[in-house]
């Protein structure tokens, strides 16, 4: 009887599920504006929704990805997915939005175990000679995840409404777990097993929250105060890392490798740039232009198209060049798409947003894979799964921080307004000023990428 080898099998099970985290991302982000006005929801609630899932990410995936070293990543992997599930069912029966809120947040947990893990897995299993081609296939399949959602959560939103965006998501878990089961053998974990730093967990998720409040309440006075403790704890974090026997990651790491250390900052920066563009694209489309759900989702989908079509190349060209070299070359084309996408106004063309979001889809496309392939190549392999973990954590804190900074935006311009034609120039004011801070964002890391060194 013919059987699949391991490696192959793991691929196949990531993949799934690299697919179906973002399609509950991307997919939630088109249906935003008919959630908001079925629950009478303000744009400062809406503004929380990508928000608290960040937070959530930010603050588990540490954690997560420690205790999948320890008891196993598959293990952990498969709750994860079983917890998505679960927060995905619950948002979809909630009758108000701030039971909405709270399930996002546990969804951003369940999205820790899966993506903090997932990388991790992989590289398990993978020799180092494939490990480009198969971060690579696992970024496509990424990326086609974001290229079907803004669509299919379109239809889904125009056929039967918000609801059924989180439905939908129920049978796919469930049918990845089983999967899991009945062929995913083995399990991977570090050959030394640490205890748990309660303590560092504790210092992280206070840092994480008091960052996402802080920018909130900006520029009042608690505000300032919030961001000032936030600093305290990430500084108190470090210090308590270095002196820990029992790291959730050894800030040695950092200090060891330029590459590391360098890579994820890239990572930080080009995310933050990104997260919050469907988001602010979305409402664009809808509000501003006009557009049915469907057709909005179908016009977002153009950048993850090009991202799909693009990562698996990179990820290949990254095992025989330098990672660095096709990672710059990649921030340097998306500088370019926010640099035309920072010009958009009311009467923009189709064409135009549609050719913007291609050159940002092929910049990104070539940045991710390779950078991911420099990160995970320049750990040991008893630290695969802290690597995995900082690698997500770094690209989930960007999209936080990111997308806390557009949270900002929309409180300062909109506030407790409902969204309408009325208030377009505010949004339309909020989108501008959040295209020039993401080419900002572009422009630090491709001069970061550029002097990484070699891996």
């Amino acid at each position: 009887m013919f059987k699949l080898p391991i490696t192959t099998i793991a691929l196949i099970i990531v993949c799934c599920g690299s697919f179906i985290g973002p399609m509950g991302m991307a997919a939630v982000n088109i249906a935003i504006p008919d959630l908001a006005q079925d629950l009478h929801a303000s744009a400062k609630m809406v503004g929380w929704m990508p928000t608290l899932y960040l937070l959530s990410s930010v603050m588990f995936m540490l954690p997560c990805g420690k205790i999948a070293d320890n008891y196993g990543r598959k293990r952990v992997y498969a709750f994860g997915l079983g917890l998505n599930a679960v927060a995905s069912f619950m948002c979809a029966v909630a009758s108000s939005i701030e039971w909405v809120l709270f399930w996002r947040f546990v969804q951003g947990a369940a999205g820790a175990m899966i993506f903090g893990v997932g990388v991790a897995i992989l590289t398990s299993v993978t020799s180092n000679k494939k490990r480009g081609v198969a971060l690579g296939i696992s970024a496509a399949c990424v990326y086609i995840g974001m290229s079907i959602a803004p669509a299919i959560g379109g239809w889904l939103t125009e056929i039967w409404g918000w609801r059924a965006v989180f439905y939908s998501q129920v049978p796919l878990v469930l049918c990845l777990l089983l999967a899991i089961k009945l062929f995913l053998h083995g399990e991977w974990k570090s050959e030394q097993k640490t205890r748990f730093d309660w303590w560092g967990t504790a210092l992280f998720s206070l840092f994480a929250v008091c960052l996402v409040f802080g920018l909130s309440y900006l520029p009042d006075l608690i505000g300032i105060l919030l961001l000032a403790l936030s600093i305290f704890c990430l500084g108190l974090f470090i210090v308590h890392q270095s002196k820990s026997r029992r790291p959730l990651i050894r800030v040695q790491m950092f200090l060891e490798s330029r590459v590391f250390s360098m890579s994820l900052s890239t990572s930080f920066l080009m995310y933050a740039s990104n997260f919050s563009l469907a988001f602010l694209l979305s409402l664009y489309l809808q509000y501003i232009k006009g557009f049915s759900p469907a057709h909005a989702g179908q016009i977002i989908l153009l950048q993850a198209v090009s991202m799909a079509i693009m990562a698996p190349l990179a990820g290949k060209f990254s095992d025989r060049i330098q990672p660095r070299l096709i990672a710059t070359m990649g921030c340097v084309i998306v500088a370019f798409g926010f640099l035309i996408l920072s010009q958009l106004s009311v009467d923009s063309s189709t064409a135009y947003i549609s050719g913007s979001l291609l050159i940002l889809g092929i910049g990104f496309g070539l940045f991710s894979t390779p950078n991911n392939n420099a990160i995970m190549g320049s750990v040991s392999k008893n630290e695969l799964g802290v690597a995995s973990s900082s690698m997500n954590l770094s690209r989930t804190i960007g999209n936080l921080f990111g997308m806390s900074m557009v949270n900002l935006m929309v409180h300062y311009y909109l506030g407790d307004q409902t969204f309408s034609v009325q208030n377009n120039q505010a949004l339309m004011s909020t989108i501008s000023l959040a295209f020039y801070m993401s080419l900002g964002f572009v422009i630090a890391a491709t001069c970061i990428s550029g002097l990484r060194g070699r891996a």
